[in-house]
């Protein structure tokens, strides 16, 4: 029996230590055992666990619980992320209420270096299930994780559409790993362990409560790069789910509907109020993620160099030493007059040899 394991589900069962108690307490004692065997007044000195908390870690012993969930990891080779496992999501990480326990059935790596969750309503319209498989298809070439929920219409739409494009996907699930709810996407969950995971917080034998839903979303949100709604009510778990990654400060991005459509009017929401990013097609949304590719050939870049007036180069040649740099440090160092550089930076940018970046940054294309 992994004793680490045993007391890692065990923090998750103790009641009234939640996601953010259970977060202050491996802070301070680093794992799950140091927890169990802390003496009550310490426990209860932490701030937010007090009393109640303190002597519920210390009266707990539903260990046989912890047991037959480790019984069901082993047989079904689970694999048990415990929040500070290195495979954890680390986008996780900077949410306050990250989960203390994961638990994944899968091979994609839930740190990759870009995903995205698309999510939406469960009775999408044509234009929805379009505009999701455009969607998808296009990001094809970015080898960008897909996430979503599994649930009906949107989310079964991009998990398809992921494996049709050999993306991988991860179903983030709001039960546990028993069952598969809804039921009708069991052969889709099966595929999708092949060619992405399976993720939940939610012990094995754990029902699809009402109240899990939320909770899923919340991991949605927090694992990714940037939530895209692609159709919704005003009200509704997408709306949750974009709200929450509002929260996390992620990206949240969603496709324009007709003002007639109720199916839209949720996206047409977060757009009007500043909630979301309009979007419209991938490429929008990889340039304003900072994900598209170069546009200019090296070989464009230095005919375009040559054409360059004497400040502009002075410009290039400093961007080209960092990665990107200040509008003062180029100020300082170019020994430039101000309208100068601001006449350079405006046509290397037209020209496109030069982008901005947020905080008056400059680098090289």
């Amino acid at each position: 029996m992994n004793n680490d394991l045993l007391y890692q589900i065990a923090l998750t069962l103790v009641p009234n230590v939640g996601c953010v108690q259970a977060k202050i307490l491996i802070d301070t004692y680093g794992d799950a055992a140091s927890i169990f065997k802390a003496k009550k007044k310490e426990l209860s000195a932490l701030e937010n666990i007090g009393l109640i908390s303190a002597a519920n870690i210390k009266s707990f012993e539903d260990f046989s619980l912890a047991e037959d969930e480790i019984k069901f990891i082993e047989k079904y080779k689970i694999r048990p992320l415990f929040i500070t496992d290195k495979n954890y999501p680390q986008r996780l990480l900077n949410c306050y209420d990250s989960p203390t326990l994961l638990y994944y059935r899968g091979n994609a790596n839930l740190n990759a270096s870009r995903i995205i969750n698309i999510i939406g309503t469960r009775n999408n319209t044509d234009y929805g299930r379009q505009a999701t498989e455009k969607l998808v298809n296009d990001l094809t070439a970015m080898n960008i994780l897909i996430v979503s929920g599994l649930a009906f219409g949107i989310d079964s739409i991009a998990h398809k559409a992921a494996l049709q494009n050999k993306l991988e996907t991860i179903a983030v699930l709001a039960h546990g790993l028993q069952t598969i709810y809804p039921r009708h996407h069991k052969p889709l969950a099966k595929e999708i362990i092949e060619q992405g995971g399976l993720l939940t917080e939610f012990r094995h034998n754990e029902k699809p409560d009402k109240y899990n839903f939320p909770k899923r979303n919340r991991i949605v949100a927090g694992m990714a790069d940037a939530t895209i709604v692609m159709e919704t009510a005003l009200k509704g778990g997408s709306m949750i789910t974009a709200e929450l990654a509002n929260n996390y400060n992620r990206d949240v991005f969603a496709l324009p509907g007709r003002i007639t459509d109720i199916k839209s009017a949720g996206c047409n929401y977060l757009i009007q109020s500043n909630k979301a990013a309009l979007f419209t097609d991938a490429k929008d949304l990889m340039e304003i993620l900072g994900w598209q590719p170069k546009k200019i050939s090296k070989k464009l870049q230095a005919e375009l160099f040559i054409e360059l007036s004497e400040e502009e180069k002075v410009i290039v040649d400093l961007l080209k030493q960092k990665d990107s740099m200040h509008i003062d440090e180029l100020n300082i160092r170019s020994n430039l007059s101000s309208s100068s550089i601001a006449a350079a930076i405006l046509n290397l940018e037209l020209q496109n040899v030069i982008t901005s970046l947020p905080g008056k940054m400059y680098k090289v294309q």
